[in-house]
């Protein structure tokens, strides 16, 4: 039986873990030239940047801001086969400051897809891994938009890269009716972000609503569909108990990325590569620019156990969580996925 068609999950996700020199820096090692990349600075107070293939190296959109598009050319110098290099901006590449990069691979730069009603300028996407980037142009009616996976989404993080609209996340567990921000803000009713309309293997659909499709307004769309043994999402119930929900997701977790649905608190992402000890790993606040701080979960064979009695494990609140593989449980071959993956 096979469990996963991506045994190596590295070769489309990694993390990156560097210290800042405030001069250009080649970070190596990732295992694929990467197409997204979102970074922070660790112990300080910078904000969120994100940048991607399609917009270019030069690029920033920030999670925890409403800013467009910001054009700097000494944040981001090159996407490489193996890795990226970094300009001598502090806000990734400070000297004395430590960073996290999430990474993920798509198709490179892309080209036109012209499955909706609205013609996308540029689609990466990988069929493969369930991870697709979408940059379009908004029309102010209710469109549709091909996201090349040819598979269905279950999360959508579209921005306007030209406005200062709110970033918008929609997912299946919540429904497309609702949506959310990166803010602390809980979940919000709206059949004018998605047009009440969940998407199909081939198509998101768009609303009235500027957070999706103002006129003229440009987007970027970033699609992800679950594959099995590389990438879950869902939601769960917390319990208010140090001995946690668990949450299955047929994998060792690189990376998760949790929001509860009610108001009042922060995202949260962690990954593997942070680990001082389960129990002791780190979680980034995508929707602030605050420092990293603890995270209370223990990362498993076949998903995560949160360890808290808070954030992300409120009693009675809904959470929902995107995740990311280390190692299938087990692989293409049948094989388990051993403790120290």
């Amino acid at each position: 039986m096979a469990y996963t068609n991506i045994d190596d999950p590295t070769i489309y996700f990694n993390t990156k873990l560097t210290n800042g020199n405030s001069s250009t820096q080649a970070i190596t090692g990732l295992g694929f030239q990467p197409d997204w990349i979102w970074g922070k600075q660790r112990t300080g107070t910078q904000n969120p940047q994100l940048l991607d293939a399609i917009r270019g190296a030069n690029n920033i959109l920030v999670s925890s801001d409403t800013a467009a598009n910001l054009a700097d050319s000494n944040i981001l110098n090159s996407f490489d086969v193996d890795g990226f290099t970094l300009g001598s901006q502090d806000q990734l590449n400070d000297t004395g400051a430590t960073y996290a990069f999430w990474c993920w691979k798509a198709n490179g730069t892309g080209s036109a897809n012209t499955d909706g009603s609205i013609n996308t300028t540029k689609t990466s996407a990988s069929t493969t891994s369930g991870f697709s980037i979408c940059q379009y142009t908004g029309t102010g009616s209710a469109a549709t938009v091909g996201h090349g996976l040819g598979a269905t989404p279950e999360w959508l993080i579209i921005k306007s890269s030209s406005g200062t609209e709110q970033w918008v996340i929609g997912n299946q567990a919540s429904g497309f009716t609702k949506n959310l921000h990166f803010l602390t803000a809980g979940l919000n009713t709206s059949t004018s972000i998605f047009n009440d309309t969940a998407p199909t293997s081939s198509l998101f659909t768009v609303g009235t609503n500027s957070g999706t499709n103002g006129s003229s307004q440009t987007y970027m769309a970033y699609c992800f569909a679950p594959k099995r043994g590389f990438s879950s999402m869902g939601s769960y119930l917390g319990n208010g108990n140090a001995d946690g929900t668990f949450v299955h997701t047929g994998f060792k977790p690189a990376f998760v990325l949790i929001k509860s649905t009610s108001s009042g608190r922060d995202w949260l992402l962690g990954d593997n590569k942070r680990l001082g000890y389960n129990g002791g790993n780190k979680a980034s606040i995508p929707n602030g620019n605050n420092a990293e701080e603890a995270l209370a979960l223990d990362y498993t064979s076949s998903g995560f156990k949160l360890r808290t009695t808070g954030n992300p494990n409120v009693s009675g609140e809904t959470f929902i969580f995107m995740a990311f593989a280390a190692a299938p449980f087990v692989n293409s071959s049948g094989v388990p996925v051993t403790a120290g993956v």
